[in-house]
């Protein structure tokens, strides 16, 4: 019974009933609170907001229509070269001259466009079907180049027409910057070595952009400027040199925005 004495004696201090009891320190309440309104903000934003992220890309300058490799229809030997590096043909113009077994007969452009490579010289022995030439299909000199990026099917989806791209040429040096330009097109269905062959013109380019799969094209216009290269860069004027064709790439394409609940959901 002592405790009960206890507890009755406290009843009979009405002095220590009206004393207030405190249930939590005022840092504890603002510590609460903060934590709160950061709770309610990152769930806003997890619902609202978006978030955009780059990717790199691997790619090369070259023309719209690409290249193609000509090849020759006879066996023969070349006894002339009628043609020379950066020379822009038509459609049927000549290119070599072999002495085959009927006689001295021409070796002539499939397509018009201008002379990259001349694998062939003077004196050499070619096979039928042997390549002696490869061609860019240009109209004329003046034909602007674009870059084609090689990305995985996997995040080929997530790269929207119109995205901004930074380009930076591995025969540029770094202190010139890189070039600008933005996404045009995508492709729909990945490529085969095959198809990457025959439109960049080299199979070793090839090889490199299907090394991982079959990969799919990006199509990205270059932002024009009045500088020596013709186009816009990060630095101020940029190379005092034209730019070539098929000079490798890596691009740095921006991605589709998204919201961050989205990594959340299946």
């Amino acid at each position: 019974m002592e405790f009960r004495q206890k507890a009755l004696a406290k009843l009979q201090s009405p002095e220590e009933l009206d004393l207030p009891v405190r249930f939590a320190r005022p840092q504890g309440w603002l510590v609460l609170a903060v934590a709160v309104v950061v709770l309610a903000a990152a769930g806003v934003w997890a619902v609202a907001g978006t978030v955009s992220s780059r990717i790199g890309v691997p790619g090369v300058l070259t023309h719209a229509e690409g290249s193609y490799v000509l090849q020759s229809p006879l066996a023969g030997q070349v006894v002339a070269v009628r043609v020379k590096e950066g020379d822009t043909l038509a459609a049927g113009a000549p290119v070599l001259d072999l002495r085959t077994a009927r006689g001295v007969q021409q070796v002539r452009s499939v397509a018009g466009g201008r002379v990259i490579t001349l694998p062939a010289g003077i004196g050499a022995v070619v096979n039928t079907g042997a390549d002696v030439a490869t061609l860019e299909r240009v109209r004329t000199s003046a034909d602007p180049l674009v870059a084609m990026l090689y990305v995985s099917a996997a995040h080929a989806a997530s790269i929207p027409a119109g995205a901004p791209v930074e380009l930076t040429v591995q025969s540029v040096p770094g202190r010139y910057g890189r070039l600008h330009g933005s996404v045009t097109a995508v492709g729909r269905q990945p490529q085969t070595r095959q198809q990457l062959t025959e439109f960049l013109g080299d199979g070793q380019l090839a090889d490199a952009f299907s090394a991982s799969g079959p990969p799919v094209a990006v199509l990205v216009k270059l932002a024009t400027a009045h500088t020596a290269s013709g186009y816009r860069w990060s630095k101020a004027g940029g190379p005092p040199y034209p730019m070539a064709s098929l000079a490798g790439v890596s691009g740095s394409v921006r991605l589709s925005a998204q919201r961050p609940l989205d990594w959340l959901l299946p």
